[in-house]
């Protein structure tokens, strides 16, 4: 059989849908200067689906070192990987701010953060480890997992926030790492992104005191928003000593590109000699290194930004709450409002939203949520004003009103 005849028999469950969402609903194109009002399709748009949390994206000061970076050094420097010849001292000096500001010994710069997680999770379990995560956890993660089972590895998982199912597989990974004589990793996340909840860091932490294991936190949507310093879910929480091995990226508060994982010196230098994904990959570029600087700087010096954010953030989820809207647990930025719906009700709502009230934010639905099951995401800034709140509350009681009446209902998706 030819390899690509499966292709003709199905596009993957979102895949099915592209002839009718490609260029609207999937890879839309956001234009202009990355800001609350950007062009959509010609049009003017307020945007609620960017991860610009603080707003340092078109910050006057990130635009100017990254733009002074670019002439002084290109893209190229510097050439190789870190181990062989891409090291330099910005590297080594992020690292250490870095580490530094997330109350940890030592962190190592990656690529990509989406890259970076499974290449985290590949290199600090042997097949004789056990992984224990939540049922939640991102694709990244749930992609380490599935190296560590390609190589015969173990992993239990225990249903979102569940402390108790927590507790029961972790006493499942203590038996089966007795047998193998191997350790056990606990992976969540600090803000969980779809639902904006928040990973149970606190109570997983105080099982440490009954097993023995190792904490991994994916803190990408909790970096830069949470915590009195904006140092992340662990400070927030008050058990960042607790979190073992901490994860962050940098294109969502700090508005740019790579990641980096803290922890003790010991680990950071194992996943730094041992990290194929990093030891066989370019090194980041010295303006994305630069800019990464300055971001980290603005990010701590500049309060004002992170108290702007959530000024944002607590208008439009008291807003939308009080007009009766169900935004689920979210503790974070994260915005979900939840409709029940069928999936072209779904994109018609999406539709009117964007075409007739110029709102722009993403839909997600089945498979990534339950049949009948709609999800409006909305990710405030410190950009947005509350004009803007104001305005995206009434447009979403409005068609929320229609929905109710049935005036979305139709049997497909309409070609856009």
């Amino acid at each position: 059989m030819d390899i690509f005849s499966k292709i003709q028999k199905s596009m993957g469950p979102l895949g099915q849908h592209m002839k009718e969402a490609h260029g609207y609903f999937t890879f839309p194109k956001l234009e202009g200067d990355i800001h609350p009002k950007m062009k959509f399709r010609g049009k003017e748009v307020l945007t609620w689906s960017l991860n610009n949390y603080i707003g340092l994206a078109n910050h006057p000061e990130v635009r100017k070192t990254d733009a002074e970076a670019a002439k002084e050094y290109g893209l190229a420097y510097p050439m190789g990987a870190r181990m062989m010849s891409g090291q330099t001292s910005k590297h080594e000096e992020l690292e250490n701010k870095l580490a530094e500001f997330v109350n940890k010994n030592d962190a190592f710069l990656l690529n990509f953060g989406y890259q970076g997680m499974v290449s985290i999770i590949d290199t600090l379990v042997s097949r004789n480890d056990v992984i224990v995560y939540d049922s939640e956890s991102h694709a990244c993660i749930m992609d380490g997992i599935f190296l560590h089972k390609a190589k015969g590895g173990k992993s239990f998982v225990f249903a979102h926030n569940d402390i108790e199912k927590c507790e029961k597989m972790l006493g499942f990974a203590t038996k089966r790492a007795q047998e193998t004589g191997g350790g056990i990793l606990v992976i969540t996340e600090g803000v969980f992104g779809m639902a904006g909840d928040l990973g149970k860091l606190k109570e997983i932490v105080e099982l440490k005191e009954k097993f023995n294991f190792r904490l991994l936190v994916d803190d990408a949507h909790g970096f830069g928003t949470m915590g009195e310093s904006g140092a992340g879910t662990g400070e927030h929480l008050g058990v960042q000593d607790g979190i073992d091995v901490y994860f962050a990226t940098f294109a969502k508060a700090m508005a740019g590109i790579g990641a980096f994982v803290a922890s003790s010196e010991e680990v950071v230098n194992f996943l730094r000699y041992n990290m194929r994904s990093q030891t066989f990959a370019k090194s980041l570029p010295m303006p994305i290194v630069m800019g990464s600087l300055k971001r980290l700087e603005l990010l701590q010096n500049e309060k004002h930004l992170k108290e702007n954010l959530w000024k944002i953030v607590n208008a439009l989820q008291s807003g939308l709450r009080d007009a009766g809207f169900n935004l689920g647990a979210t503790e974070s930025p994260v915005t979900p409002v939840y409709l029940s719906g069928s999936i072209p009700e779904g994109t018609n709502i999406t539709m009117d939203l964007r075409e007739n009230y110029n709102v722009f934010c993403s839909i997600v639905v089945y498979p990534v949520i339950p049949k009948g099951q709609l999800l409006l995401r909305l990710i405030p800034t410190a950009m947005h004003t509350l004009e803007d709140v104001e305005y995206t509350i009434n447009a979403f009681k409005a068609v929320h009103k229609k929905l109710i009446n049935g005036e979305y209902q139709a049997e497909k998706i309409a070609p856009v």
